[in-house]
């Protein structure tokens, strides 16, 4: 689908991206101006439109792009030696923090599309957001220990629950995200707190 993208140099399809990432972090999906992505990327508006559909297609690859990236840089510097389900949990929050320390400009672009209404896009990061959190947990749990579970429990309920209640935890962690810059947020409390949740789905589900 964006083969003719792909083609071109690496260097100037990171000029595109860069500046696409920056103008929709600055001003969310619907008030992003193509103009000002082009001018930035040093390339004409007629180029844009031969590398992207639409906007709608640039802002997806875009999305796209940030999941992939950030996500591959997490599974590569996980510990997968540690199989407890509670301990990788915590190692990709952390490394997702520290991503988003090194990457501000990510960070500034999810927090818009997560806070984004316009239903031109939203349906389809929605979409996205289902297939990559399916996808993601099923490498992310595919080795893990199931001896420290329960004897008699369920263990792919008690997996679900973990799943939910960690979700749930994030999603609320998500809504600060959206009146707060990454420096204002109390990182040492976000984990405090989540360590508690997770402290007592510890003695709930294991041995």
């Amino acid at each position: 689908m964006f083969a003719k993208f792909l083609n071109i140099s690496p260097e100037k399809q990171t000029r595109v991206v860069n500046a696409a990432l920056k103008e929709f972090a600055q001003k969310g999906y619907q008030l992003a101006s193509t103009n000002e992505i082009v001018k930035d990327a040093e390339i004409s508006k007629g180029m844009l439109f031969h590398y992207f559909h639409n906007k709608k297609a640039l802002y997806l690859y875009v999305y796209d792009h940030v999941i992939d990236v950030s996500m591959e840089q997490i599974f590569a510097r996980i510990n997968w030696d540690e199989k407890d389900i509670f301990m990788r949990y915590q190692q990709v929050a952390r490394l997702k923090f520290e991503i988003f320390k090194k990457h501000p400009d990510i960070f500034s672009f999810l927090k818009v599309v997560f806070n984004e209404d316009s239903y031109e896009v939203k349906c389809d990061v929605d979409r996205r957001n289902k297939q990559f959190l399916e996808g993601s947990l099923s490498k992310l749990l595919s080795d893990i220990d199931l001896s420290k579970f329960k004897e008699g429990i369920d263990i792919t309920k008690a997996i679900s629950i973990i799943n939910w209640t960690l979700e749930g935890f994030a999603y609320q962690q998500q809504g600060k995200l959206t009146t707060a810059s990454l420096e204002q947020l109390d990182l040492d409390s976000i984990f405090a707190e989540m360590d508690l949740y997770m402290e007592m789905l510890r003695k709930s589900f294991y041995n």
